[in-house]
């Protein structure tokens, strides 16, 4: 049992362990702060937790990573952090679209599939060129973004007014594109490139035009990454490492209740640990937990109005999914998988039906994780994990009833009803990609936006928080500033959009705004290092953030145990 071994008091508690909250404890905690994360969960990494079963590895829900590249957002962050930081693996297979009447592979050199596109419909030549070229401004927009990351809410005037002319640079890519959306806006965006109903097929599933064009661009600038050897899960085990390597605290199972305020400022947290209500006091508290669970469970319901209530209730968020994660009695490359993110959908459903939980019409996602890396299966297996997007509100919250705390009660009915969607999708998936999957599975476990809700917090088991949108936008969904004074947002919530480089990039601004009232001198440094003003090497030889001596060795996964147990003779081969 995890001894809670408190301090009186910290210069800051961290809500959360997911990889923003990590994030900004761990550089919070270089700057030479002391830091207590508190997690509700049993591990560390919210949505990059993971879990074992048997000797398999699983990622709870990570797709793919971009930004993780040398000179990418996240990777920025992490290399001032540690140069043993896991590596992301860079893919050269990137996504392949399957529907009934195609099938098309793309790659990181997309030439290849415009070539394909051209070669099959000449008509349409110009228009593929020209998709292709929209498609790799966009890249190189994002290919540059990690040279502004830093949020206005630290930043001088000018500053701002040369942010607000980076950003416009950025999204002059996007903005011919951002008013297509919808089944209908789609169509007409798609018309102004080419008019062949096959290629509007590949993106049937799709729900705006920038949704096309995004992953193409990106592929043209190599930023698609597999997660580092060991699984995503790793990423957070390593961010663990360095926060307890500067004898700063991070402890599971502890549920806050209440954020501590004297005065409008935060000056600490309750929280409840195995059956104990604890109390530790701070300067500082960052929530790198769901916002609608912060100001509507851990605060007094006068700290935000009710227009502002009203907005985060509406916000436009990213779904949940269903998630089957399989064991395999054989290497998934026996199976024709192959690296890449296999896209699944139907030229016969609507976009609305692609996302609307019915497994027989929904799009489908599939990865092989294990072909990426031989260490999450024992030797000659393999993982499969299948996506399917959805929504908390399917079937009446999955035929599921809630509890006096809003705790969502998991029945006989909502057990079957998650069984009978995964053998659909099974069946789906082996009809299409992979004929004789079912017999080659030893087990699976299936998740859905109950399960994620459950081991996230998230609102509706989000997967990522708040959309980047105009309503989401206008409504200032995304902030750090809290009505409290030393009350700050972290991760997802910070910020709109999603994925590693969005929960790191909150991360490192949340420590940014604690430096900049703290310790400017880091503040400087650490501002500087964002703008690309300074490299990390000048960052580290500073002298203003505490050494560390990439002392990290990572775990054996349960698969490498395994190998090594019977290499040693201590188990049957």
């Amino acid at each position: 049992m995890q001894k809670l071994d408190l301090r009186p008091e910290y210069d800051i508690v961290v809500i959360g362990a997911g990889v923003g909250g990590l994030t900004t404890a761990a550089l919070l905690s270089k700057a030479g702060f002391s830091v207590c994360v508190l997690e509700k969960e049993p591990h560390a990494g919210g949505y990059l937790a993971g879990f074992r079963r048997k000797h398999f590895r699983f990622d709870t829900a990570i797709h793919w990573l971009n930004q993780c590249n040398p000179g990418g957002m996240a990777a920025k962050i992490f290399d001032i952090l540690g140069s043993d930081h896991p590596n992301a693996i860079p893919q050269k297979r990137i996504r392949r679209y399957i529907g009934e009447s195609h099938d098309y592979l793309l790659t990181n050199n997309p030439d290849e599939l415009k070539e394909q596109w051209i070669r099959e419909f000449p008509h349409e030549k110009e228009g593929i060129e020209r998709f292709f070229k929209a498609a790799k401004k966009i890249g190189h927009a994002f290919d540059n973004f990690s040279h502004f990351f830093r949020t206005e809410e630290t930043m001088g005037f000018f500053e701002k007014m040369k942010n607000k002319l980076n950003l416009l640079k950025f999204g002059m890519a996007f903005i011919p594109y951002l008013g297509f959306t919808g089944e209908k806006g789609l169509k007409k965006g798609l018309n102004k490139f080419f008019k062949e109903e096959k290629l509007h097929k590949v993106f049937s599933s799709d729900t705006e035009l920038i949704g096309c064009l995004v992953p193409i661009g990106w592929a043209y600038y190599g930023d698609y990454q597999s997660p580092p050897k060991g699984g995503g899960q790793v990423i957070p085990e390593w961010l663990k490492y360095i926060i307890e390597y500067y004898n700063n605290h991070l402890y599971f199972k502890c549920q806050v209740q209440t954020i501590l305020v004297e005065n409008n400022q935060a000056v600490g947290v309750k929280f409840h640990h195995r059956g104990n209500d604890y109390q530790v006091k701070s300067k500082y508290v960052i929530a790198a937990c769901d916002v609608e669970t912060l100001y509507n469970k851990m605060l007094p319901q006068n700290v935000i109005s009710q227009k502002f209530r009203n907005k985060l209730e509406s916000a436009e968020l990213y779904s949940s999914s269903v998630t089957i994660s399989i064991a395999l009695d054989c290497p998934t490359e026996n199976l024709g998988f192959n690296e890449e993110f296999i896209h699944i959908s139907s030229e016969f459903s609507t976009q609305e039906e692609h996302s609307g939980g019915d497994p027989h019409k929904s799009e489908i996602a599939i990865l092989a994780p294990s072909l990426r890396d031989k260490s999450l299966a024992p030797e000659g297996q393999g993982t499969l994990t299948i996506f399917m997007p959805a929504f908390m509100n399917f079937k009446n919250n999955w035929l599921t009833e809630q509890d006096e705390h809003g705790n969502y009660i998991r029945n006989e009915e909502y057990k079957k009803l998650k069984q009978d969607i995964a053998e659909v999708l099974i069946k789906r998936v082996e009809e299409l990609v992979a004929p004789g999957l079912r017999s080659h599975i030893l087990f699976y476990d299936v998740a859905t936006p109950v399960t994620h809700h459950r081991y996230t917090g998230n609102k509706n088991g989000s997967m990522m928080g708040a959309k980047p949108g105009r309503q989401n936008m206008q409504n200032k969904i995304a902030h750090y500033q809290t009505p409290i004074k030393n009350l700050l947002l972290s991760g997802h919530w910070a910020e709109l959009g999603g994925g590693v480089p969005i929960a790191v990039k909150s991360g490192a601004n949340a420590s940014l705004l604690i430096l900049q009232k703290e310790k400017p001198e880091a503040f400087k440094v650490l501002a500087n290092y964002m703008d690309a003003k300074v490299t990390a090497e000048e960052l580290l030889n500073s002298g203003v953030f505490k050494p560390y001596d990439n002392s990290w060795k990572q775990e054996l996964t349960p698969a490498e145990k395994l190998a090594l147990r019977k290499e040693q003779g201590n188990i049957n081969p």
